[in-house]
């Protein structure tokens, strides 16, 4: 929710936070149309956005734990080894867990998956900085990857017979085109889902956290301040905390829907 600018009381606008911008060029007003409210318009293919700065870091963020952090690798770990060593034991287990060992040759790819949307949610929970995962834009790239990356893997080790992942051959043959229609269906609004979620979850996290951080000063221009503005310090703590599982949760979602696609791209009948 979002009040006028020259309204009476607060104006707060949670979903500004998700607007993409240029960083070295000013956007006159009234010069560009906004792109249904996400961007500030006028933006060109080749500027550095907002967006982009908080995937760099969080690129720089995984080449500074995994490949700096552990170059002096040694017995006994030191802080960030042991992270990177957690890390890779945690998403290999998964792959492998879920996946098989088959899958395992693609835990290169898992991971790096996992690690993006791990930091990117992270690092998008900093003051002043940007979610770059709360943009439909980025999950979406994320997840048509993974659907073209499976269902690829799928035909190139099975051939037709990856179609018999719709063919469900445990029900009665009356049934079977009904139900190869719906998961065929499913199939393809896996990418959807996918993306989705995370990005959904993401996006309203942080806007309640601004709705709340809204109501924050209102001890300095009301009476009722008094009450309302420690219950919404209380409440922005425990939101805050919330997303902290929340940025783990996620990619720990996106990365285990990827394995189960991936199984079943490597073992359709099962």
């Amino acid at each position: 929710m979002a009040t006028e600018e020259h309204s009476e009381g607060l104006a707060f606008h949670p979903m500004d936070q998700f607007k993409i911008h240029p960083l070295f060029r000013e956007i006159e007003p009234g010069t560009c149309v906004p792109d249904q409210g996400i961007t500030d318009g006028c933006l060109k293919w080749y500027e550095v956005t907002n967006a982009t700065l908080w995937m760099g870091l969080s690129i720089l963020a995984i080449i500074l734990v995994f490949v700096i952090g552990t170059r002096g690798r040694s017995i006994i770990p030191s802080r960030i080894q042991s992270i990177a060593e957690l890390a890779y034991n945690f998403v290999h287990k998964m792959v492998e867990d879920v996946a098989g060992h088959e899958g395992v040759k693609f835990f290169p790819y898992i991971f790096s998956l996992f690690c993006f949307i791990v930091f990117a949610n992270f690092l998008g929970l900093l003051p002043k900085s940007f979610a770059t995962t709360s943009h439909i834009a980025v999950t979406a790239v994320l997840a048509v990857a993974v659907f073209l990356t499976v269902t690829i893997v799928g035909f190139v080790k099975n051939g037709t017979h990856f179609l018999g992942l719709f063919w469900v051959t445990s029900a009665p043959l009356p049934l079977r085109p009904v139900l190869a229609v719906i998961e065929l269906i499913s199939y393809f609004v896996r990418p959807v889902s996918h993306s989705i979620r995370l990005a959904g979850n993401v996006m309203a996290g942080h806007a309640v956290i601004k709705v709340f951080a809204a109501f924050a000063p209102l001890i300095l221009i009301s009476g009722m301040g008094f009450l309302v503005t420690p219950l919404s310090i209380l409440a922005i703590t425990a939101m805050y905390g919330l997303e902290v599982l929340v940025a783990f949760i996620q990619a720990y979602v996106f990365t285990i829907l990827t394995c189960v696609y991936l199984k079943d791209a490597l073992h359709p009948g099962h």
